[in-house]
């Protein structure tokens, strides 16, 4: 993603309003949020966070109409880890796509925290992915021109927060990359290059966050420790965590799983194993 890319995601109006998830002090709240606590399901069952209905997205391929993702609905209780599963090509990431609102849907309804995200102006979605989502993408996606800092700092700066690089410091310590937060992407592993990415994504603690294959550029290692990263933010957070994998014993940790095939639902469970 180069930096007009990135702007596109994060760029909003200032806010500098008091939002309830930062009702803590900046830097202490910020030291718990990647701390592991037991993992169980405490899913507000009450507050839907995400309701899609009826979802369809058709794009040309070879001038012909391909349907990426036809008659999807679901429902995402606040708080809860879902995982989509699929094999390469079944929309997975679309799906996750289209729920940030970084494209529009051919047909079909999509609502995330009470508002309908389906219609709305390129502005005003800007302004709702900063105030309410976190993106982890595959490949990283930092600004390649800034620092490990910097980049982190990103998101808070956009929306005009007097304590940005204090805060970015105190997330980069959190994912262990304290001594590291002057170095710039091309000096970091991939490993290093995710975690500054997750904590880019909840610099300002996103009540919904997405990841889109996150450990799918790391060794298996590598991918335990952003995974366990994400899943704490799950529950100390108490963001709802929806993660695209491909890979069974990931899905395996969340509390539900979803399997798309050739655009469509073809299973939704519950960590039980029963129908959601």
């Amino acid at each position: 993603m180069n930096r007009g890319i990135s702007r596109r995601f994060f760029q909003s109006a200032p806010d500098k309003s008091n939002r309830s998830l930062e009702a803590a002090s900046g830097t202490d709240a910020d030291r718990r949020l990647f701390r592991q606590q037991p993992i169980l399901c405490v899913c507000s069952m009450d507050r839907v966070m995400i309701s899609v209905r009826g979802l369809g997205m058709r794009l040309e391929s070879g001038g012909r109409p391909v349907d990426v993702l036809t008659e999807v609905s679901l429902e995402v209780p606040a708080r809860q880890f879902v995982a989509v599963a699929g094999p390469s090509g079944s929309g997975k990431s679309t799906l996750l796509g289209l729920i940030a609102g970084l494209d529009q849907p051919t047909t079909g309804r999509i609502v995330v925290n009470g508002v309908e995200l389906t219609g709305l102006g390129e502005d005003a979605l800007a302004r709702f992915r900063s105030d309410t989502i976190g993106y982890v993408f595959q490949s990283f996606h930092l600004i390649p021109t800034l620092t490990a800092l910097e980049n982190v700092a990103v998101p808070l700066e956009l929306a005009a927060d007097p304590d940005a690089l204090e805060r970015a410091q105190a997330l980069l310590r959190e994912v262990g990359l304290e001594e590291r937060a002057h170095h710039y992407p091309v000096q970091l592993s991939g490993g290093e290059q995710q975690r500054v990415a997750v904590a880019r994504a909840v610099a300002r603690r996103p009540t919904l966050l997405l990841a889109d294959e996150p450990t799918g550029n790391l060794d298996s290692a590598t991918g335990k420790q952003i995974i366990d990263l994400l899943v704490a933010l799950n529950r100390n957070l108490g963001s709802t965590l929806v993660l695209v994998t491909h890979d069974p014993a990931l899905a395996a940790l969340a509390d539900r799983v979803i399997t798309l095939r050739d655009g469509r639902i073809v299973s939704d469970e519950t960590s039980n194993g029963g129908a959601a």
